[in-house]
């Protein structure tokens, strides 16, 4: 095991200071110590959505590393992803930690550079070579692996069809100009008789959407120069994308600019919205009661790989999740057992049987065309993540992005002057560990 210690400036970093130094203290080279290296017990952090979405494979795991592992009993803890992180970090500062847990891809950088996490063997891993690099370059830290790729998760078009057909189109529109169309015809025929008809719904705090259309033309959040961070949000091409962004908002959404997409289910189940740009399994929330949806829409959602104005599709924001073993981990190498089967190929069928993406460029194409997610395989492959540095998590924790976007929808700064003031902000934290 490395014992470097990394330079700590944060509450988070006292904390992985303190599990450094009782694992350089504690284990040796093979990772393993306390309980042993297959006996003992293996603790699993998992978020909910395994539990909800996929507890056959959870259960199929368990099963397969018994058969290998049969001293070692698994206990598989759920967490919900608003709380996971504190409790993370409380367990740090103690002597009972779990031996693996799961990391949204973009919460991963602050852990990693402050070392919780132990460093992987990526040839161990099952299709390491072609992971999607959204999730696989989360991992990566001065080109040492510390976690593997779990699941992924991308935006795409989604779209009434009855509506659509109303207005005579008969298929989803594969290209900008053909998307802008779709919306004119809708906004002329629904909206002169329901004033609150949104041909696209798109509110003005979406910053997953907004950065889409930043990275389609090319712009970037923030870009890092001789190890420095720094904002990109004012460079030309990030212009250029949010001018876009807020064209389609200025042009065809009708409805409250100060609000994020968080409840998007529910609005979009009120019937009065032709297009949005959401995450797939809001095409069936939208008709579901338990979210705010209306089953009278059941059947009525399509989806399409949403094209960007350069030409290509519209680079998603691709969401997912990672598995790390923390440096505290008292079982380490089992740990590294156990996630190889929980994320090899055979896993990842299983996720896409559950109607979620693999973590692989190779499996995208076993996902089914014709599904609920075929339009998110195509997108997939443009996929981004926020931008690996230190401070990115207190960039997000200060809502710099929402606050500049609201900024813009409601017209109280031009596209310029909110993007130059977030980039002063974002400068501000974006290096802090």
């Amino acid at each position: 095991m490395s014992c470097r210690l990394p330079r700590l400036t944060s509450v988070l970093g006292a904390v992985v200071l303190s599990v450094a130094l009782s694992a350089c203290d504690s284990a040796g080279s093979g990772g393993s110590s306390g309980a042993g290296a297959g006996k003992g017990s293996l603790t699993v952090w998992l978020t909910v959505d395994a539990r909800e979405s996929w507890p056959d494979l959870v259960a199929s795991t368990n099963k397969r590393f018994a058969a290998e592992y049969p001293k070692v009993k698994v206990k598989v803890q759920y967490q919900q992803w608003t709380s996971k992180n504190q409790k993370i970090d409380a367990a740090f500062a103690g002597q009972d930690v779990p031996d693996v847990v799961e990391m949204g891809n973009s919460e991963t950088t602050n852990y990693i550079v402050n070392g919780a996490f132990i460093p992987l063997e990526k040839k161990d891993f099952d299709y390491s070579e072609e992971w999607l690099p959204a999730l696989s370059d989360a991992c990566v830290l001065d080109g040492e692996t510390y976690c593997v790729p779990y699941y992924a998760g991308a935006r795409v078009g989604i779209y009434r069809t009855d509506l659509l057909k109303q207005v005579g189109v008969d298929k989803a529109p594969a290209t900008y100009p053909e998307l802008l169309s779709a919306l004119d015809r809708l906004k002329a025929k629904f909206g002169p008789s329901d004033k609150n008809f949104s041909a696209f719904y798109m509110p003005g705090r979406y910053w997953n959407a907004a950065m889409a259309y930043v990275k389609d033309a090319g712009g970037e959040m923030a870009v890092e120069e001789n190890g420095r961070w720094r904002g990109a949000l004012s460079s030309p091409a990030s212009l250029k994308g949010l001018t876009a962004w807020k064209d389609l908002l200025e042009t065809y959404y009708v409805g409250d600019r100060s609000k994020d997409n968080s409840d998007e289910p529910a609005v979009v189940g009120q019937g009065n919205v032709g297009m949005f740009y959401g995450n797939t399994w809001e095409a069936k929330a939208a008709t579901d009661p338990r979210s705010g949806g209306n089953p009278a829409l059941s059947g009525k959602f399509g989806t399409f790989a949403f094209p960007g104005p350069s030409g290509e599709l519209m680079p998603p924001f691709l969401g997912g999740s990672t598995l790390a073993i923390p440096t505290k981990s008292r079982n380490q190498d089992v740990a590294k057992a156990w996630i190889k089967l929980f994320t090899d190929r055979e896993s990842q069928k299983t996720l896409i049987a559950a109607e979620t993406l693999p973590n692989n460029t190779v499996q995208l194409a076993d996902v089914p065309a014709d599904g609920i997610n075929g339009a998110a395989a195509l997108a997939a492959a443009r996929g981004w993540v926020t931008p690996l540095a230190p401070g990115w998590g207190a960039v997000e924790k200060s809502n710099v992005l929402p606050a500049m976007l609201q900024s813009i929808a409601t017209g109280k700064k031009s596209v310029r002057d909110a993007a130059r003031d977030a980039d002063r902000e974002i400068d501000a934290v974006i290096n802090n560990r």
